[in-house]
């Protein structure tokens, strides 16, 4: 008599596929979150196995800064178009324009400002879910997150009052107004992303790859030189992140660890151009891959403000 044992990543697999079909099942309105980074491919990966050879059914949200490196909206949207997806696209920019969301003054990250984006297309489409590919190992705020994580009428997330999830059972009452965020990988660590990557022959942007490309110092970290800002009718929103006279460029072979927008990642040096590479460095890392955003670095509470507030 002979028994089927699991592999850790066939374990993990079953269990992200299982939360995605009880999405399906329990929601009238959900939508995926994909940015086109590492975390959201093995998402839609997923979401392949739950409902093929039907169509995935919801359609893909994306919110975008304008801070976006061309490589990542060049592969989302060709990822999206060839899984026969919609794919729906709120930029901070828009919101910008129509006085839904305000920059501070002199803050050069726009993250902050996806907050209202991003719940502003949940209620423009009347979402009632949104699935996200955060993982517990990113950072502390993660880590205090439940697979099935409930948001109140305005967004807004309480990591005291969080509801119970015991064995693979989940809550997922809402009211009207309200929703949820229900995030599949929570048990899943960089490393398992890259070898499911590896295991599964997923592309990636290629700016995962090592890659050369002028940076400058700034915060510890080599951060990205923007595009040259060409249109002078129209402010330089990447102003505040151009390298000052005192952060000389240098041109590098980088690539980027975690993806933000290019004035939040720092990039790493490495000669890494293949996911065998990349999943070697990971062992030896001995920074989370989150150490690598400005944004996080500036405060170690940064992140949880800003899930309180309704981020991702």
């Amino acid at each position: 008599m002979s028994s089927y044992h699991l592999d850790h990543l066939q374990y993990l697999e079953t269990e992200a596929i299982h939360i995605m079909r009880e999405v399906a099942g329990e929601f009238e309105r959900p939508a995926l979150l994909f940015s086109g980074g590492k975390d959201s491919i093995c998402l839609l990966r997923l979401a392949e196995k739950a409902f093929r050879p039907a169509d995935i059914p919801m359609p893909f949200l994306n919110v975008e800064t304008g801070h976006e490196f061309p490589e990542l909206i060049s592969f989302r949207d060709s990822r999206a178009k060839e899984l026969g997806a919609k794919l729906i696209v709120r930029t901070v920019d828009e919101a910008i324009a129509k006085g839904h969301a305000t920059p501070a003054p002199g803050e050069i990250s726009r993250n902050k400002l996806q907050i209202p984006v991003l719940l502003g297309a949940i209620e423009e489409f009347q979402f009632d879910c949104a699935i996200g590919g955060a993982r517990r190992d990113e950072e502390k705020a993660r880590a205090k997150e439940r697979f099935f994580s409930f948001r109140d009428s305005f967004g807004q997330w309480d990591p005291k009052a969080q509801r119970p999830e015991i064995w693979n059972l989940y809550n997922a009452r809402v009211n009207p107004g309200e929703n949820m965020r229900v995030f599949p990988l929570s048990n899943w660590t960089e490393m398992d992303v890259w070898q499911y990557i590896k295991r599964e022959q997923l592309t990636v942007p290629t700016i995962y790859f090592s890659h050369e490309r002028e940076c400058f110092r700034r915060g510890g970290q080599w951060i990205p030189v923007p595009p040259p800002h060409t249109d002078t009718t129209k402010p330089d929103s990447f102003a505040g992140a151009r390298p000052k006279p005192t952060e000389p460029i240098k041109k590098l072979v980088v690539r980027v660890r975690t993806i933000a927008d290019m004035i939040s990642t720092g990039m790493i040096e490495s000669p890494a151009d293949s996911v065998d590479d990349i999943i070697g460095e990971v062992a030896a890392a001995r920074v989370t891959e989150r150490g690598t955003r400005a944004d996080d670095k500036a405060s170690e509470a940064a992140m949880e403000d800003r899930k309180k507030a309704g981020y991702f």
